[in-house]
């Protein structure tokens, strides 16, 4: 098998074209989406879809990983966003890190999706190999689905072992997050279409729990993906808020590209106007020889640094213990890369 998707529990194969127009979503077929965290889209559009099991292929466990950010330099990077929160810049920032590591020799990106599908089964996962990039996600989280012009987001704010583990920061940080989507999605629904018929709910995952909200709306008059992507992107929850004043500072803070991860990965099927698009959480993605995978964490001025820093770390240990198949994601490394 050369390219494929594999979403919602449909097989896709016969990669037809390939653009970076999201005005292709609206035209006709079964596209799959990846939109980087910077903002380059990709949709590609296959012509034979169907429900079929994952495919499976060779998979190597991973050497070493090394981090984009260590410990200390993320602890300090909470630190300034603190400071940011104090001097009124933003009220909430997202700090993430990305792991990299060699793509073993003869790794199929379809082995590793089948391991997550195996070992940490998720809501909106998806597995593709597209040219130049390969991606298999374990994504938990909506970031956009439509029906017609019913449109819905689930952002996540809070994550814990436990139920217990979570603090009224989490909640917070999650109503603050709601708000943004909820003014986001306000740009382009029809006027008082927006609702929010749930507010942070509990949600059992594997290894951990989620505080999660549903956002849902009315698509106005006129109004399709490329509106939807140019209102809402990237999304709130992986941003921070203000949006626009968060992403400056992360810029600032970060010293490497998300790439997919934190982006937008799915599915769109033009013809019956319904797709789903997941925030690129719990995501690895193989591009040039190398293999990586993000985590971050959100940050508030109730943020204690270390706790964060364990935060990362507890979102990445399974998904890397998944990929290895010997528990080696437990204490991920902490050298850090250089800026490419």
């Amino acid at each position: 098998m050369r390219e494929f998707a594999y979403a919602g529990g449909m097989l896709a194969t016969g990669l037809a074209e390939v653009t970076d127009d999201p005005a292709a979503l609206e035209t006709h077929g079964w596209w799959a989406v990846v939109v980087t965290y910077e903002g380059r889209v990709t949709c590609a559009r296959f012509t034979d879809v169907r429900p079929a099991p994952h495919p499976d292929g060779p998979w190597r466990a991973p050497g070493a990983w090394t981090t984009s950010l260590d410990e200390d330099a993320y602890v300090q990077g909470v630190h300034r966003i603190r400071a940011a929160i104090a001097d009124g810049v933003v009220y909430q920032a997202n700090l993430c890190r990305v792991l990299t590591t060699a793509l073993p020799s003869g790794a199929d990106i379809a082995g590793l999706g089948a391991r997550l599908r195996r070992g940490n089964p998720a809501p909106y996962a998806a597995t593709l190999r597209l040219p130049g990039l390969a991606i298999a996600s374990a994504s938990p989280e909506l970031y956009l689905s439509r029906d017609g012009d019913v449109v819905e987001s689930r952002p996540i704010k809070g994550t814990g072992r436990t139920a217990a583990d979570l603090l009224p920061k989490d909640r917070a940080e999650n109503v603050m997050i709601v708000d943004l989507v909820r003014n986001d999605l306000g740009r382009v629904a029809a006027p008082g279409s927006v609702t929010v018929p749930e507010l942070c709910g509990v949600e059992e995952h594997p290894g951990l729990v989620h505080l999660v909200s549903t956002v849902r709306a009315r698509l106005d008059a006129g109004q399709g993906w490329p509106a939807l992507l140019a209102a809402t992107f990237p999304p709130g929850s992986v941003t921070g808020a203000p949006k626009s004043s968060a992403l400056t500072l992360l810029a600032e803070l970060e010293p490497v590209p998300r790439g997919p991860y934190c982006g937008a990965i799915g599915w769109v099927d033009a013809d019956s106007g319904r797709g789903a698009l997941a925030v690129g959480i719990r995501t690895f993605w193989a591009q040039d020889g190398l293999l990586r995978f993000g985590t971050g964490a959100g940050i508030t001025w109730g943020s204690d640094p270390h706790r964060e820093w364990r935060e990362t770390e507890l979102k990445a240990a399974r998904l890397l213990e998944v990929a290895s198949g010997d528990g080696a994601g437990q204490g991920l490394a902490q050298r850090r890369t250089a800026r490419p």
